[in-house]
């Protein structure tokens, strides 16, 4: 479950943009937040939050530089890469806190300032 092969297969169905494939990572009544945007709760919620995000992003790229298996939570700390659609590329920090039941999300909290990927 929280080995690195799970962590590697988390983020690569974040950066193929496969929200189906994210959703399978999540209990059914998960939380996910973004930044400090209000938390969604719920596949249907956190579906189209997370496809409205995709659809303002050309693609982006996760590199985990540090991961934390604690009982019950798991810790992520890297570097996101987003290419926007006008081609700029942009390099963010982030720490994802997951909140574990058993071997799927029950929260999924981003910490990431998206103000430069938003810049003009």
């Amino acid at each position: 479950m929280n080995d690195a092969k799970w962590t590697a297969d988390l983020f690569a169905a974040i950066d193929a943009k496969d929200t189906q494939r994210f959703l399978s990572f999540l209990e059914p009544d998960a939380q996910f937040r973004y930044g400090s945007n209000p938390p969604a709760v719920g596949a249907d919620a956190i579906r189209t939050g997370v496809d409205g995000f995709f659809a303002v992003v050309k693609a982006l790229s996760h590199a985990v530089d540090h991961v934390w298996v604690q009982p019950d939570h798991v810790i992520c700390v890297g570097t996101v890469t987003y290419t926007r659609h006008d081609g700029r590329v942009v390099g963010l920090p982030f720490c994802d806190v997951l909140a574990m039941r058993g071997n799927r999300i029950k929260s999924y909290l981003v910490y990431i300032d998206p103000a430069p990927l938003f810049a003009a």
